[in-house]
């Protein structure tokens, strides 16, 4: 006996499905993406209009080209709306929630961090070869010219050059 149509559109719940591994690609067309996900491909549209994160590349015939990290976007809210059971604005909420974390710590430990013993070399080597490089040209395109190696105008650049790391 046939199903009625409210039985064959009636939102089911998803048990923990185990998702296909995505392959190592550049871009994923709609299809692929849907296959990986498991949910059609007008389920990503919607999810597109639904969710400002989810914004595929379109190529020139205007297919949706999706990158890898959009793809694991995708997989992250079917998680959420499929298994943990969020409404739609509560997945974009949590998102949007997951999206500002990292941010803000790693922020806060480069802030507690403070200048790093490698930096404070890398610094000095820069300024060593910003001397050099300053200096030996300008001095020998000078003495081409019969012109002391100062400048009356301004200074050198070699006097100019390390300050734009200090």
């Amino acid at each position: 006996m046939p199903k009625k149509a409210a039985e064959r559109h009636a939102p089911t719940r998803h048990k923990k499905q185990t998702l296909p591994e995505i392959p190592d690609k550049l871009y994923y067309r709609i299809g692929e993406v849907a296959r990986l996900c498991a949910v059609e491909t007008y389920v990503l549209r919607f999810w597109e209009t639904e969710f400002p994160q989810l914004k595929p590349n379109k190529s020139g015939a205007g297919q949706r080209l999706y990158r890898r990290r959009e793809v694991d976007l995708a997989r992250r809210i079917r998680h959420l709306l499929y298994e943990e059971g969020y409404t739609i604005p509560g997945a974009r909420q949590a998102i949007q929630t997951e999206a500002r974390k990292p941010t803000e710590s790693a922020q806060l430990r480069l802030a507690d961090a403070g200048p790093s013993p490698k930096l404070g070399k890398l610094r000095t080597e820069l300024k060593e070869i910003l001397g050099m490089l300053s200096t030996v040209p300008k001095a020998a395109s000078n003495a081409k010219r019969g012109q002391p190696a100062e400048s009356s105008r301004r200074g050198t650049k070699a006097s100019r050059g390390p300050e734009l790391f200090d």
